[in-house]
């Protein structure tokens, strides 16, 4: 087992219910109920979306 995640550091992420409800429908949708894929698939969209609101402020 490749043990580098654990090196990784760790967050904690307070969400509210409307949030809850759209990862919910997101997981129901698209990942077969799983929260957790949700969850990072939304966090990867985010990401994408911040680096590129970087690039377009920098250039």
């Amino acid at each position: 087992m490749d043990e580098a995640f654990l090196d990784l550091e760790s967050i904690e992420v307070e969400l509210d219910e409307e949030l809850l409800d759209a990862i919910d429908d997101k997981a129901f949708a698209d990942h077969r109920d799983n929260r957790d894929a949700a969850i990072r698939d939304l966090l990867d969209e985010w990401l994408k979306q911040r680096a590129a609101e970087d690039t377009d402020e920098s250039g």
